[in-house]
C-alpha cells in the first residue's frame, strides 16, 4: 500500500486529532514518560510541534508523527518526538518525512528511540549518535 505523508495545518488540527489520538495513545503507553498524550495534543494544537499524517489513496490515516524543530549552534534539527502507526517506518514514508523536515530548514533528523524502535530506524538509514542516561531526582 502506498502511503503519502501530509502536513496537518494547525487550523485543521482539531478536526484531525480524533483520527490520530489513538495512535499517539498507543505510542505514549509504550514509550517513556517524556510526554503525556495531553502534552502532545497541546504542543501540536499550539503549533509548537508539527503534525504529519501518512494516508492511503482513500485518505485514510495509517500513521502520524509529531515533529519539533529547533536550532543548534551548527545545524537545525527536525526532531521526531512521536511516530505512531502500523508499518510506517519504511524507506518511502521515512523519506517523505525527511523531505518535509529538510524543506522546513532542518539539516538533521533526530529522534529518541527504545532498542526495538531503533532497529527499525536503522533499517531506514538512521545511525545511533548518543545513548541517553538518566537519574530521576
Amino acid at each position: 500500500m502506498k502511503l503519502t505523508v501530509q502536513l496537518v495545518n494547525v487550523a485543521q488540527f482539531h478536526q484531525t486529532w480524533a483520527l490520530v489520538e489513538e495512535l499517539f495513545a498507543k505510542a505514549t503507553k509504550q514509550d517513556s514518560d517524556d510526554y503525556t498524550l495531553d502534552q502532545i495534543k497541546g504542543l501540536l494544537a499550539s503549533g509548537s510541534w508539527v503534525l504529519l499524517v501518512a494516508t492511503d489513496e482513500e485518505n485514510v490515516i495509517h500513521g502520524a508523527a509529531a515533529i519539533n524543530f529547533y536550532n543548534m549552534l551548527n545545524y537545525r534539527v527536525g526532531f521526531i518526538t512521536a511516530m505512531a502507526g502500523k508499518a510506517i517506518v519504511n524507506e518511502d514514508v521515512y523519506g517523505q518525512v525527511c523531505s518535509f523536515i529538510k524543506a522546513n530548514g532542518a539539516t538533521r533528523v533526530q529522534c529518541a528511540a527504545k532498542e526495538s524502535a531503533a532497529k527499525l530506524y536503522k533499517q531506514v538509514g538512521m545511525q545511533e549518535r548518543h545513548i541517553i542516561m538518566e537519574t530521576k531526582l
